[in-house]
């Protein structure tokens, strides 16, 4: 019988992790006490908020909470402690390598505006990382929901932060609205700084969405992605240009994409040669965190030990981390394996 070995020693690299959604709940709830905040029930309960965003009052409620979570997040000190505890709880669950996503703008009122906002969040991944050794790096995101001009401003000041930390430039929220297309120019402007392209796309829409990243955003990571298995046509485009999936099955499942872990289409992406990074999304709505998404394809897709190794390989190889910080990871994931 195979030693089933702990997925939180196992090496990775986390790739999907939004900004406001990877604080702790204990936190949240210390920052809505302090500023006097009123929290909506859902986020002071022991269990994480029942959620559904396959309808556009569902996405509502879930965007409600998140900005209600955000707004407890005033001055640059609360900045810095989510910063560091999510590098924390990054390294308890194994990461050796972390790019956080964040929109600046949604900080920038509290914290004296964009550029302000963006380099106090640069400066507490700098200071996090340098405290804890997780590296760490910043994927910007622009909104969708908001005028495409917006993106480009963010692609811009992206680009003139790069040697600052930031490594990617994203589009998130919810991908109804809003046309890829739109927001071409705000990625080509990232792109042409330097930076790698990573738009969500596959979640809430099917692989329609996921075409549209490639084709219009020229995307080198989708985040999500799992819709493109009801395409194989696109499976093969995705492995065959090697393009990474950062798949976050938890939240699939909250979020109503999927009914049950076993829903999740990891198996058919892992078949088809997708790579995948498995991420947490945004734990603190989701109530999981890194490992226990390994743990989902273990329990639940039967991934042994060999396959959740190469998940890991996946994550690490689809990282913007410097070679010798994939190399250590690497090495480390062998070693995981064989020992």
């Amino acid at each position: 019988m195979e030693r089933v070995r702990d997925v939180r020693e196992l090496p990775k690299a986390h790739l999907h992790l939004h900004f406001t959604g990877s604080m702790r709940p204990t936190t949240l709830l210390e920052l809505a006490d302090k500023y006097g905040v009123r929290l909506p029930e859902a986020l002071t309960g022991a269990e994480p908020p029942k959620l559904r965003a396959t309808d556009e009052r569902g996405w509502f409620r879930f965007q409600r909470l998140y900005d209600a979570a955000r707004s407890c997040l005033r001055e640059p000190e609360d900045i810095r402690r989510l910063v560091r505890e999510a590098a924390e709880e990054d390294l308890r669950d194994g990461s050796g390598w972390l790019e956080i996503q964040v929109d600046p703008t949604s900080y920038a009122p509290r914290l004296g505006g964009l550029i302000p906002a963006l380099e106090i969040i640069l400066d507490a991944v700098e200071s996090a990382s340098r405290e804890t050794g997780l590296g760490m790096r910043v994927l910007v995101a622009a909104n969708r929901m908001k005028h495409p001009l917006d993106a480009r401003t963010l692609a811009r000041l992206a680009v003139r932060y790069a040697d600052r930390g930031i490594v990617g430039f994203g589009l998130s929220n919810d991908e109804r609205r809003g046309m890829a297309r739109d927001f071409d120019r705000a990625f080509s402007i990232a792109r042409d700084g330097g930076l790698l392209a990573a738009p969500h796309g596959g979640e809430l829409t099917g692989p329609a969405s996921v075409r549209d990243c490639l084709d219009d955003l020229h995307a080198a990571r989708i985040g999500h992605g799992v819709r493109a298995a009801e395409d194989p046509r696109l499976l093969k485009r995705l492995a065959d240009r090697g393009v990474t999936c950062e798949v976050c099955p938890a939240s699939n499942v909250a979020l109503g994409v999927y009914e049950k872990p076993e829903d999740v289409p990891l198996r058919t992406l892992f078949d088809a040669g997708v790579p995948m990074a498995l991420g947490a999304d945004d734990p603190l709505l989701f109530g999981s965190r890194l490992a226990a998404q390994y743990e989902i394809a273990r329990r639940h897709h039967d991934f042994s030990d060999a396959e959740l190794a190469e998940l890991a390989r996946q994550s690490v190889r689809g990282s913007a981390a410097p070679a010798d910080v994939q190399e250590k990871l690497l090495s480390g994931i062998q070693e995981w394996l064989s020992g």
